[in-house]
């Protein structure tokens, strides 16, 4: 297994765990997507992958509908993806990404948050190349192979795929995301759930009293409303 199996078995725990927070950030990307490309999934192959992801945490339909509803309108303000770069306590590398419809709010909560917990925001481009960005896939694992899928996927820019209790995760380079997931339409596979990661190229061990230290900055961090992800080079601990 490669490091996309293993970042994904450290993090599964970690993601998504709050319901809410689930929902505000895919609600978050609906209008995103909605404003990008229309408010029809059939023609709007950005906001189908947003809703397949809605759906893998039982957010209710009805939810959906009026996200997509309120995006449409054109007094719904635009979020905007802005990326912040920092360090954490004993020099972890962070990477945080937000979606703000007002950068000033977000700007001055992240820089309280880094201030706070004794870490560092840095500047543009100052821990983002320690992180390899990449666009992964879970599909309903049912009739495939997966090692015929890896085969077959390399093809279309899959750099590792693998199988798990819950399903076949297939990871790429981020500027791959459109030409799997086309192909996965096109072979009628059904895409579970889709999304961007950045994965540390090298990770640091701690010991859990510094451990303890990086996650106050991080805990800060999601539990702020414009946080959508946050990445860091700390090596995490499964339990």
């Amino acid at each position: 297994m490669g490091r996309a199996f293993e970042f994904r078995k450290a993090r599964k725990m970690k993601r998504w765990s709050a319901m809410a927070k689930a929902f505000t950030r895919i609600g978050k990307d609906i209008v995103m997507a909605v404003k990008e490309g229309g408010p029809d999934p059939d023609t709007n192959a950005k906001l189908r992958a947003v809703i397949q992801n809605a759906k893998s945490v039982n957010m209710p339909k009805d939810n959906i509908e009026r996200a997509i509803k309120r995006a449409s309108d054109k007094n719904q303000g635009d979020y905007k993806i802005v990326l912040f770069e920092g360090y954490a306590p004993h020099g972890i590398a962070v990477l945080v990404e937000t979606a703000t419809d007002n950068n000033n709010r977000t700007v001055a909560n992240v820089r309280s948050h880094f201030n706070k917990c004794d870490g560092n925001l840095g500047t543009s481009g100052s821990v983002e190349f320690m992180f390899d960005h990449t666009c992964n896939f879970r599909v309903d694992a049912e009739g495939l192979d997966v090692e015929e899928m890896e085969l077959e996927f390399i093809d279309f820019g899959a750099e590792e795929v693998f199988q798990d209790e819950d399903g076949i995760h297939i990871y790429a380079p981020f500027e791959q995301f459109g030409a799997i997931q086309k192909e996965l339409e096109k072979r009628e596979i059904d895409i579970l759930s889709s999304g961007f990661e950045r994965i540390p190229q090298v990770t640091k061990k701690l010991t859990p009293e510094e451990a303890q230290d990086v996650e106050k900055l991080l805990e800060k961090l999601e539990e702020d409303e414009d946080v959508q992800n946050v990445y860091h080079t700390m090596e995490e601990n499964e339990e």
